[in-house]
């Protein structure tokens, strides 16, 4: 790839989906509404068109190991990481950073 290629997607989200499991686990982005809250992302980037190519793609990830600060997404190419409580906060994180290119200050980690 040469300096002048573009990204392939304008930013691209991963929501941290891990589930730690036992007595002794520690604290994991799954069991505080990962799944609701990606599902919620990817639904609302459809409905705004702002998927596919050249726009916003929603994805689950692994274990991004900051799950005592969570539950976590990060937004690349900024390399922007946010915790939520709600689907609220998610189209916060939608409407201010991924349409107006602001970060959501209040929900950056």
């Amino acid at each position: 790839m040469n300096d002048d290629a573009k990204p392939f997607y304008k930013h691209h989200v991963f929501f941290c989906m891990n589930e730690r499991e036992g007595k002794d686990a520690r604290q994991s982005c799954g069991k505080c509404g990962a799944e609701k809250a990606q599902k919620h992302a990817k639904k609302r980037i459809k409905e705004l068109g702002l998927n596919g190519e050249g726009k916003v793609r929603i994805n689950q990830s692994g274990c991004l190991d900051r799950c005592e600060e969570g539950p976590v997404l990060v937004v690349y190419p900024e390399g922007t990481w946010y915790t939520y409580v709600d689907t609220a906060d998610i189209d916060d994180i939608i409407d201010t950073h991924l349409v107006g290119g602001q970060v959501v200050e209040r929900l950056k980690i």
